[in-house]
């Protein structure tokens, strides 16, 4: 009995590893190649898949999602003989897993080596400040040659991108240093524009300003003319309306005459013709009521004096 149990254990794991050869389950993007007896026979998509045990076998499963794949430095010359590194990245997918196994031996060494070769062909036409300044038409040399070569490989090459430009370190000295003194000549430019713009503004403020106290000036002078035009006259008005005589206006006139001499600077000062008329009413006028009082030291007589049409009298200075 013994034996026979054996031999049925050895069925039974034969029968399991028979089974799982046989079914073979894909991921999602993904693929698989089978050969049978070392020659393809067909690819595995995506899912549950039955194959022949111990006859078919699995060469290769490759995944068809999009790839990244960065390569190290590479040491360019330009077209003015200088040395750069360049760093790049290329972003490829899988479009068919037959060609990419069996066309090409190592998809990704060979995609390295023809992105190597293309981008020295692109840079040795250029020279270093286009170099530094055309990265997108690199990148677009770059993808239209390795999708052209990558296409019989079953291999898409979506995008390709330019990680790092270095030049050789005495030419980033000097780069530097142009750079620097690009941007001392923008400020200086800068700080003189704003130094011009000041100074204009600050001038059009001052004119601005002179032109308001100007016209402020013009109009309190309008004014104050106009208050003192407007003064005389209500005076004038007023004294019309009073309609004033003779004497009194004498009397006001010798009210003022203490005023007008006051003042050391006044040596001399005019008195007009018709201060005389109104001087012999005056005296009249008093002469008229000293009688009503009840005497006269001369017998109600005025006597007359002639003044003559302008006196000129001075004010006797006091040294």
């Amino acid at each position: 009995m013994q034996p026979v149990i054996i031999v049925l254990i050895i069925l039974v794991v034969l029968v399991f590893i028979a089974l799982i050869k046989t079914i073979q389950v894909i991921p999602q993007a993904s693929a698989a190649i089978v050969e049978r007896f070392g020659r393809y026979t067909r690819t595995l998509n995506a899912g549950l898949n039955i194959v022949v045990p111990f006859i078919d076998t699995i060469r290769n499963r490759i995944d068809l999602r999009e790839q990244v794949v960065p390569f190290p430095p590479q040491p360019v010359i330009t077209q003015d003989n200088l040395v750069v590194n360049i760093d790049t990245v290329i972003y490829y997918q899988v479009t068919d897993a037959r060609a990419a196994t069996y066309e090409v031996a190592s998809y990704i060494q060979a995609i390295e080596q023809l992105t190597v070769t293309t981008l020295r062909n692109i840079i040795g036409g250029m020279d270093l400040e286009r170099t530094l300044t055309s990265r997108e038409e690199i990148n677009a040399a770059l993808r239209g040659v390795l999708d052209e070569a990558t296409g019989k490989w079953g291999i898409r090459v979506n995008r390709v991108e330019l990680k790092a430009i270095e030049p050789p370190t005495s030419i980033q000295d000097s780069m530097e240093k142009q750079m620097r003194a690009d941007r001392d000549k923008r400020a200086a430019i800068l700080q003189a524009e704003g130094v011009r713009q000041s100074e204009i503004l600050r001038a059009e403020g001052e004119k601005q300003s002179q032109i308001l106290r100007a016209e402020g000036e013009a109009k309190a002078a309008a004014l104050r003319a106009e208050g003192e035009a407007q003064a005389v006259r209500t005076v004038f008005e007023a004294i019309h309306a009073g309609d004033p005589d003779q004497k009194l206006l004498s009397y006001q006139y010798l009210q003022m005459l203490p005023k007008i001499a006051e003042g050391d600077a006044n040596k001399l000062w005019i008195v007009p013709s018709e201060i005389g008329d109104a001087l012999k009413g005056l005296s009249g006028a008093m002469g008229n009521f000293g009688g009503l009082g009840g005497g006269s030291g001369s017998g109600g007589n005025s006597t007359s004096s002639s003044v003559p049409a302008q006196e000129r009298r001075e004010k006797p200075s006091i040294d």
